[in-house]
């Protein structure tokens, strides 16, 4: 193999690439990236045999040919070459040498042949769905906070992404807190549903916010989605990426979800949010719980802990009704906060053993938030 390429563009493709390479697998060539070499291009692929990613750069090829390489070490060396124009040679052991043209900085590293790189899921069937890449990224932005990071509880380590007739929603809980965002999309036809691990989720944010970033002030960055067989795949920015689906059941969450709350208060979002940091730094390091009171126009926060003392702050807040307490966690309460870019917020509370509900203060018709938090005993 020998092609000519440039830095940069080699450097983003690469950067996305050695991200998803499983470097601490059992299986060595997982933390390769495979280079394969033909008709004016070079892709590069990586796969941690649950997710997969391909991008795609110009060449100039003068011999096509695949090779393995370590992702890491391909992106360092690429990484310390001069801007400007690179050049991949690969010899028959599969060494592979990457040199300058502009200076005589070159590296070699061992590779293998590209046969021996495992073979990447291809969409067979199914129906694309073309969605605005912010929307996508929003959608994320809103929930995966509350995605659990237990790889062995699979329904609650992912994310579920349902269609409905010009709407779409995605969900996610760990157990403690539940997150759903519902954003009006005139693109969705059909209904279905999907759960996305975790790792895929969050690949799937990057991809989305790369793109968005990137794009001009008149362009709209499309994410093509499909569903085809055991994975889903999309397609931005030049990248193919496709993720193995979870086959579990998710929590039946409209189950969760109060009806109604005998207690609703419009409080400020941003005052809240600092009046929680502040008192949570005096909050048990292992519950992370802050006691919240509600009484005729105020919102008291409160924590204490033998380690930590005391934390004290409140707020004016629009609430009529008797005083009620409540214990809950700070961070997963912070969390929903973050998630939401309203200048207010409403929060509703039955009792001290009921879940909290928190939606953004504003009136929005193409979209609808919520979070759940469950109480915790102080």
């Amino acid at each position: 193999m020998h092609v000519t390429v440039s830095k940069k563009d080699l450097s983003r493709v690469l950067a996305r690439c050695q991200g998803v390479a499983d470097k601490k697998s059992t299986m060595p060539v997982l933390g390769n990236v495979l280079l394969e070499a033909s008709q004016g291009a070079l892709r590069l692929s990586a796969t941690d045999l649950v997710l997969a990613v391909t991008g795609e750069v110009a060449a100039d090829v003068t011999k096509p040919g695949t090779v393995a390489v370590g992702a890491k070490d391909l992106y360092e060396r690429v990484r310390m070459m001069p801007e400007g124009q690179l050049v991949i040679e690969v010899s028959d052991g599969s060494a592979t040498t990457i040199r300058s043209l502009t200076t005589a900085r070159r590296y070699t590293i061992h590779g293998v042949p590209g046969e021996e790189f495992p073979s990447l899921p291809r969409p067979e069937k199914g129906e694309p769905l073309e969605l605005d890449a912010a929307v996508v990224s929003r959608l994320i932005s809103s929930t995966h906070f509350s995605i659990s990071t237990d790889e062995t509880r699979l329904h609650l380590s992912s994310a579920l992404l349902e269609l409905e007739k010009n709407r779409l929603r995605m969900v996610t809980t760990d157990g403690h807190r539940l997150s759903k965002m519902e954003i009006r999309a005139a693109e969705v036809k059909t209904t279905g549903s999907m759960l996305i691990p975790l790792k895929g989720i969050m690949e799937l944010r990057r991809l989305c916010d790369e793109a968005v970033a990137e794009a001009s002030a008149e362009t709209v960055p499309k994410i093509r989605l499909i569903e085809s067989g055991p994975n889903v795949f999309a397609e931005l920015a030049g990248f193919r990426f496709s993720v193995k689906l979870v086959d579990a059941q998710f929590p039946p969450y409209q189950q969760v979800i109060p009806a109604q709350s005998e207690h609703v208060v419009r409080a400020p979002r941003t005052f809240l949010a600092d009046a929680l940091k502040a008192v949570s730094l005096a909050a048990s390091d292992r519950t992370g719980g802050v006691k919240i009171t509600l009484s005729e126009g105020l919102l008291r926060v409160e924590s204490e802990s033998p380690e930590a003392g005391e934390g004290f702050d409140e707020l004016a807040v629009d609430h009529r009704g008797p005083t009620l307490t409540i214990g809950l966690n700070a961070r997963y309460f912070l969390d929903v906060l973050g998630a939401i870019t309203d200048d207010e917020v409403i929060l509703g509370i039955s009792g001290e053993l009921d879940p909290a509900v928190i939606r953004p203060g504003g009136d929005a018709s193409d979209r609808d938030y919520l979070a759940v938090v469950m109480p915790m005993r102080i």
